[in-house]
């Protein structure tokens, strides 16, 4: 069974847009395994054009984690069930697991026809069939494959994944018999007070002999109120059938609960958060304040990294040993090297070399890249561009679409003029360039190594390596302007107690120039 990774986003050293390959555990694939997914209901409660399934939580949606968990268990193949919205559904199931069966369920009648429409796509089969919902983000591949190898031991018609609740309120109860074995799953509102008091629960999840599967579901009625085909009567079917039923406890049931509306949806989304940081921090990695920082599943992050209040980690950033990120960063499919500092930081697509400084307030567009000790620094903006080696853009500064060279010194306030009115121009700036505050460079330019260029010069053509570069005519002075043309200001008053000449009469031009080139 082949699975690709569940964001189609590329980390920045990675080909743009080729999926990347997840992790699946070097683990012997079950025997003749096949786990059904039921992604087919409609999830009106969440109010929203996005398929309940396909909502994000962590960087991934909900089937995906789903279908990450599935991929522990190496089963033989996988059906995705599908109905509402089945186009933008299975394109994204089959993005994921390219060798997916798709089942189309028409009408929802049900779980058990859900799963008989699954079964018939397959064909006949043997072996085990595990099903499981499209909708559980929480849900780890680890338990998952111990409650498939223990149902596959036990040679069991039936089992289900339980788990004890100290509030079981709204889920269906698990009812057993004397001699302890599975007697049937009722929900909360058919249920007695002695059955509502019960505290181990259906999570839904379940594994069934193939064979058994095949004999029990076209016995399943739908005479109840609902008109519906519910799966949970094969608990009955299998009793009749002189079968055992019985569980496999989760210890943490919760990570079976789905989402249907958006307050669940962020509900899991906490939870989801929580225990990722909690592995992260498990493994050497600082997280200052958990309850403000966010990081998604696909995030990997070196021991010794320094996360500070406000940091958000999304997609497939990558972040090496003794970094600190933060306060308030958002970082989005970005490389961050070894001992970088990044402090209020927007960054989408970009790469930060080792011991790199970004920031505060700068915002680093795709294909931005910071060599080995670069700087952004505060309210820089810096999109499909190289800062080299060494390399500094300190202040308040656009550069877009520019490689600048190791070494190199951009003054505060320069531009990158890289748009013409009809396409982006790219600059070059050598090695060890200082570039004088206020700087334009309208692109295309070349500014060789070792040149420098004067404070506000507008660079249009190629600079040569070594050379001066200055802009604009000498600079004027009219003496004696404030005295005529601000007379009773308390600028005018603080000329004058400073001793400056009144200068010479308006008819006279009273100007003198001095020249604001550098020497």
């Amino acid at each position: 069974m082949a699975y690709v990774r569940s964001v189609v986003r590329a980390a920045p050293s990675t080909e743009p847009g080729r999926p990347k390959e997840p992790h699946v555990p070097d683990l012997p694939a079950q025997p003749d395994l096949t786990v059904v997914v039921l992604a087919a209901g409609g999830g009106t409660r969440m109010r929203s054009k996005t398929m309940k399934v396909l909502h994000p939580v962590a960087g991934r949606s909900m089937v995906a984690h789903v279908l990450s968990a599935v991929a522990a268990v190496r089963p033989t193949r996988v059906v995705a069930v599908v109905g509402h919205q089945r186009e933008e559904v299975s394109a994204h199931i089959s993005a994921l697991v390219p060798d997916v069966v798709l089942a189309v369920q028409e009408t929802q009648e049900g779980t058990a026809h859900a799963v008989r429409v699954a079964m018939d796509a397959v064909g006949p089969t043997s072996g085990t069939v595990l099903v499981t919902y499209a909708d559980t983000p929480l849900l780890e591949g680890d338990n998952l494959r111990a409650f498939a190898e223990d149902h596959v031991a036990s040679g069991r018609a039936m089992s289900i994944l339980s788990g004890e609740l100290d509030d079981p309120t709204g889920y269906g109860r698990v009812v057993r018999g004397t001699d302890g074995a599975v007697a049937a799953i009722v929900e909360e509102k058919d249920a007695t007070p002695e059955q509502r008091a019960l505290r181990e629960i259906n999570s839904g999840i379940v594994a069934f002999d193939a064979a058994f599967l095949a004999d029990a579901l076209p016995r399943i009625g739908n005479d109840n109120a609902k008109g519906e085909y519910y799966l949970t009567d094969t608990v009955a079917l299998a009793r009749e059938d002189g079968h055992r039923v019985d569980t496999f406890r989760l210890d943490d049931v919760t990570q079976t609960i789905g989402a249907n509306d958006r307050g669940q949806l962020a509900a899991l989304g906490r939870v989801l958060n929580d225990r990722i940081l909690g592995r992260w921090m498990a493994a050497g990695v600082t997280v200052m304040d958990p309850a403000t920082t966010w990081i998604e599943a696909d995030v990997v992050l070196a021991r010794d990294v320094t996360l500070l209040p406000g940091v958000q980690l999304l997609g497939a950033c990558a972040v090496g040993e003794d970094a600190v990120i933060g306060p308030d960063c958002t970082l989005e499919d970005t490389e961050v090297g070894v001992g970088a500092r990044v402090v209020r930081t927007h960054g989408q697509l970009a790469v930060i070399g080792a011991g790199a400084s970004v920031g505060p307030w700068s915002y680093l567009r795709p294909g931005a890249r910071l060599e080995e000790g670069a700087k952004a620094g505060a309210f820089v903006e810096v999109k499909n561009s190289t800062i080299g080696a060494g390399a500094k853009v300190p202040h308040l500064s656009y550069v877009g679409d520019a490689d600048i060279g190791e070494g190199t010194n951009i003054g505060a306030g320069a531009i990158f003029a890289n748009y013409d009115g009809v396409q982006k121009n790219r600059s070059v700036i050598g090695r060890l360039v200082k570039a004088g505050v206020h700087n334009s460079f309208v692109a295309p330019v070349h500014v060789g190594d070792g040149a420098v260029t004067g404070a506000g010069t507008v660079v249009r053509r190629d600079v040569p390596p070594g050379a001066l570069a200055v802009s604009g005519g000498p600079q004027r002075h009219v003496e004696g302007w404030v005295f005529r043309k601000r007379e009773g200001t308390p600028a005018a008053d603080a000329a004058r107690a400073a001793g400056a000449p009144a200068g010479p009469d308006a008819d006279e031009g009273g100007e003198s120039s001095q020249s604001s080139h550098p020497a």
